[in-house]
């Protein structure tokens, strides 16, 4: 019953060809997902934003793709949302082991409140949104609760990538529920957004991007649609979402 609610979400689901961000050259992103009016919560106290910054770039023994999917694949979901007339779908992930999770912003605006569906990798049971501690539609982020706990999680870096270091996401693009895909930082194009190589698709939106040291350095978030075949994506730093957080 479930997979025929997912298969029917993902079949009236419409795919973006605006994006709401307001860049020099804001015409050639493609988000994934299209939104139409704002989203808000009612906001319960906030506990436990505890969050392990992770420093491991001293460390010699790089993980490779495989450990790196092994070791987060289940700190990743898939999210389901509509509102009322199209269902749509993106990712998210886990950043500590209470339900704290992110994902993009454009993956939840404009759709109705409680009626998201939060599926867990390798399970059937749904989940809610039960607090939102931040979101911003300009950084494209949104940082939230799960009603679930004891949750795999990917530590948060420290430092953000340089150009040429390899990166790893891992989402669900176009429902295809935790795809794996490896590429490197192309450029960085703001202060907080860089450009990657590393495969993406709709639905991958919030998906995890994670650097050879095992943490999480980004938010999947769109691509470079101009018409050619270069494979431009973006992703953006993790580093928007620590102001709001506990880092220790």
């Amino acid at each position: 019953m479930l997979a025929g609610l997912f298969l029917l979400l993902l079949c009236i689901s419409s795919c973006a060809h605006k994006s709401g961000h307001k860049r020099s050259n804001s015409s050639s992103y493609v988000d994934q997902t299209e939104v139409v009016s704002t989203v808000s919560y009612d906001k319960k106290s906030k506990k436990n934003l505890e969050v392990r910054l992770s420093n491991n770039r001293d460390d010699k023994n790089k993980l490779t793709g495989s450990e790196v999917f092994a070791k987060y694949n289940t700190a990743v979901f898939m999210v389901f949302t509509s509102d009322g007339y199209n269902g749509y779908q993106g990712s998210g992930f886990f950043i500590n082991s209470d339900g704290l999770a992110v994902s993009n912003y454009h993956v939840f605006q404009g759709t109705n409140i409680g009626g998201e569906m939060i599926k867990l990798a390798n399970s059937d049971e749904i989940y809610k949104v039960t607090e939102v501690i931040h979101n911003d539609s300009d950084e494209d982020f949104i940082l939230f609760r799960i009603n679930v706990s004891n949750t795999n999680f990917i530590p948060l870096a420290k430092y953000k990538p340089q150009v040429g270091e390899k990166v790893y996401a891992i989402g669900s693009p176009r429902g295809l529920e935790n795809t794996f895909s490896s590429g490197e930082v192309s450029q960085w194009r703001d202060k907080k957004l860089m450009q990657i190589s590393a495969l993406i698709d709709h639905g991958s939106s919030g998906g995890a991007l994670i650097n050879e040291y095992g943490e999480v350095i980004g938010i999947t978030s769109g691509t470079f649609a101009d018409g050619s075949q270069a494979n431009l994506n973006y992703a953006w730093s993790i580093d928007v979402i620590k102001p709001f957080i506990n880092c220790k």
